[in-house]
Order: C-alpha cells, then sequence, then structure tokens
C-alpha cells in the first residue's frame, strides 16, 4: 500500500508559532512546511477551553485535508487546551496514523537539564496559565518541583504591535516578572510559555537576576521533533521534502506577509483561508 505523504503542518492563533517554524526551516531545510495562522480568532490566549478547543480542531482538520500527516500546534494556549482532547478523541475517529504534537512537553523535558535548584517559573498567557498544564507536566516528571506561574497579557500585543523596544515593554515586562518573583525568589529558571515572548528575550533578560536562565522554545521544539521523527521512521517517511514552506491566514494575507517579517528574516507570501 503507497504511504501518504505531505508537508509537516504547524498551527498558531497568530503569529507566535513563526518563531518555531523559524527553526523547523533552520533544522529542517528540505521538508515542505505549511504554516497556518488563525489570525481572524486570534488571541486565544483569554478564550474558554471549549472555544479553543473548537478553534484548534478546525485549523488542524484543514491542515489534514490539505495532505499533512502530521501537525504541529506551535500555540502554547492551544497545546494547553486542545491538545490531548485532539489526540485522545479526533484523530482515532479521523485517521489513527496521523499525528498531532504540542509545545508545551518538549519544553518541560529540558527543566531537568536547565534547573539547578528545582525552582522553576512560568511566563504565559492567562489561558495557558489557568489551563495549568506546565505545573502538571512537570509533576510528572520532576516531582517536588516548585513551580510558579504568572500570566502576561500584555507581552503579546508590545510583540504584535512591534513595541518591543519601547518604555511600554519595559514597563510590563518588568511588572510581571515582579510578581513572578514575588511567588517564588529562589526561581532559577523561567520558561517563556508562549512563541511570542522569545522575541521579548533581551527585554526580559534585562529585568531578570544574572543567574536566572531563560528557556525559549523555538530550539527546543526543534531538536524534539527531529528525535521523535528519529523514533518513528513511519512518521519520518510520510513527510514530503521539497524544501517548500507556505503560509495560510484566516485574516488579511497583506496584514500578514507585513507583520511576519517581525518574526522572520524573509519575505512571506500569505494565502487567506476560510475554516
Amino acid at each position: 500500500m503507497e504511504l501518504n505523504k505531505g508537508p509537516v503542518g504547524v498551527f498558531d492563533s497568530g503569529y507566535g508559532g513563526l518563531t518555531i517554524l523559524n527553526e523547523f526551516l533552520r533544522e529542517f531545510p528540505d521538508y515542505d512546511f505549511i504554516y497556518l495562522g488563525d489570525n481572524a480568532r486570534t488571541p486565544y490566549g483569554t478564550r474558554s477551553f471549549e472555544m479553543v478547543y473548537q478553534y484548534t480542531r478546525q485549523s488542524v482538520m484543514r491542515l489534514f485535508e490539505m495532505g499533512c500527516q502530521l501537525v504541529i500546534l506551535a500555540c502554547n494556549t492551544a497545546s494547553a487546551k486542545a491538545l490531548r482532547t485532539i489526540q485522545q478523541k479526533d484523530l482515532p475517529a479521523f485517521d489513527s496514523s496521523r499525528r498531532v504534537l504540542g509545545v508545551v512537553r518538549p519544553s518541560v523535558e529540558k527543566i531537568g537539564e536547565v534547573s539547578r535548584n528545582g525552582h522553576v517559573g512560568v511566563v504565559g498567557t492567562s489561558g495557558t496559565v489557568q489551563s495549568m498544564s506546565y505545573p502538571l507536566e512537570i509533576q510528572k516528571l520532576f516531582p517536588g518541583t516548585v513551580v510558579s506561574q504568572q500570566a502576561c497579557p500584555m507581552w503579546v500585543p508590545l510583540v504584535e504591535n512591534d513595541e518591543r523596544n519601547t518604555p511600554g515593554a519595559d514597563f510590563f515586562v518588568k511588572r510581571d516578572l515582579n510578581k513572578l518573583f514575588e511567588q517564588d525568589s529562589s526561581i532559577d529558571t523561567v520558561i517563556l510559555g508562549c512563541t511570542h515572548y522569545p522575541l521579548l528575550t533581551p527585554v526580559i533578560e534585562r529585568f531578570l537576576p544574572a543567574d536566572v536562565r531563560v528557556m525559549s522554545q523555538g530550539q527546543i521544539v526543534a531538536k524534539s521533533l527531529q528525535d521523535y521523527l528519529q523514533r518513528h521512521p513511519e512518521m519520518d517517511q510520510r513527510c514530503t521534502r521539497n524544501a517548500t514552506c507556505e503560509f495560510f491566514t484566516t485574516e488579511d494575507p497583506a496584514k500578514f506577509d507585513e507583520a511576519s517579517a517581525v518574526f522572520l528574516n524573509q519575505p512571506v507570501a500569505s494565502r487567506r483561508i476560510d475554516l
């Protein structure tokens, strides 16, 4: 029987997943990718579990229709609120040979290598923080770790409006990090639990103690995907390799293309898609 083959799908509620895609393109230059941003309905971070699940499911199914055999949820909120249901309920009903992976677990798996004292901070959207996905996953893998979380609702708008190098960015980043460390002054590792946040890294590092380590997801998730494909050669064989990358958005393509320049160091020509 001939294998169904297709590009790797990368889904995000908006632009943040482009930081993940950027690392994928570096790590897998020969592979084909399709990026789908649900920009018309972003942000997901403040939406209910049910809405995030429904929106994420629609996007995953559309990527499946476009031939993807493997889809990465390059969105912490979608990974936190929708991944498990899609894996357990939708995939068996639709096509049990396809796979959907998220970004929370790969990040958590690295904590053992990075944290020296077992005190970890997580910054993320309200949705990711409320889901408790990071503390739950961390306790599964590293019981006894002390986990503190802080929702940072202003950080995504700062990135998407290209306000990263402004006094406003300094104010909100400093304020939210102070709130995080007020919970636990012993934190030695901070997980950036949103794919937008790497673009704020210079600001974040300015307001962190010098010995605190910052975990950014792009490289971690790319290495995790490489490891996954090595362990699952049957899925690797289903990924086409023509070095192509297509972009789709549920919003205005011109707006998407302009904003994407903040995230990717290459011009983007996206197309609009309805879900």
